[in-house]
């Protein structure tokens, strides 16, 4: 039985997150159905990370397996036809045949972030739905101040989910740069693996420093308090992409 991996771009606006769900259509859902319509069979398609509702992906990684083999560009390009005749806003971007051992989830060893910020007065309207607008300044060099504050391996219950499901809230994370082009400022996170609404939770705080509500060391303070009460307000869905996974 061959093993495919997928990596999978969407837009997700539309649905309720990654997972399957009874409240809506998900991401999984679109592409289980899309593959199921091209090979006839049911796969069940198992992700790098479950993104929540409205959040996006540049680079989610799947895998499957199959009971036959299939070129990987009929794969593809099938499969695609079909998430567009279903009118997803879903596309794979590219397929691969993988081992046997090769697993989404378990075989990642690094996960990128990206969150969008669009800081300016008027209010967006061909990215709407792809970025958090913010109109008042904020400040690019005194938020990524405080995110070094964030970097390495602590203690992040103050950046969890209360129904984050991980075992513990350990987490090392390698990387948290913030930079502006012009009128977006860019926030990139990388780490093997996070928390339930880490990411958002950090740079809604991280939004309080731009605004010059906190001071840099206000966020160390906030990691240390080990306490959801001391994060600052989460920053919504639609500014964050999973850009990459490596493996």
């Amino acid at each position: 039985m061959p093993r495919y991996k997928l990596t999978v771009e969407y837009d997700g606006s539309p649905y309720v997150g990654w997972q399957w769900q009874e409240t809506g259509r998900s991401v999984q859902q679109a592409l289980e159905e899309a593959l199921a319509r091209f090979c006839g069979e049911s796969p069940r398609v198992q992700c790098a990370g479950r993104t929540d509702a409205g959040v996006h992906a540049t680079g989610q990684v799947v895998h499957l397996d199959l009971s036959r083999p299939w070129r990987t560009d009929t794969l593809r390009d099938a499969t695609n036809a079909h998430l567009k005749l279903m009118g997803d806003a879903v596309a794979v971007l590219h397929a691969a045949e993988v081992p046997a051992e090769f697993d989404a989830r378990r075989s990642a060893v690094k996960r990128h972030y990206l969150y969008r910020i669009l800081n300016r007065r008027p209010q967006p309207v061909l990215e709407a739905r792809f970025v958090w607008h913010v109109p008042g300044p904020l400040d690019a060099a005194a938020m990524h101040e405080a995110a070094q504050h964030l970097v390495g391996r602590h203690d992040f219950t103050t950046f969890r989910a209360a129904e984050c499901q991980a075992s513990g809230p350990v987490r090392t994370l390698d990387r948290l740069d913030v930079t502006r082009i012009g009128d977006e400022i860019r926030i990139e996170a990388s780490a093997r693996s996070f928390l339930h609404h880490q990411v958002r939770s950090m740079v809604g705080t991280l939004e309080r420093v731009g605004a010059g509500k906190w001071r840099p060391d206000d966020v160390r303070r906030a990691l240390e308090a080990r306490d959801r009460r001391a994060c600052g307000p989460m920053a919504p869905a639609c500014g964050l992409y999973l850009v990459w996974v490596d493996y």
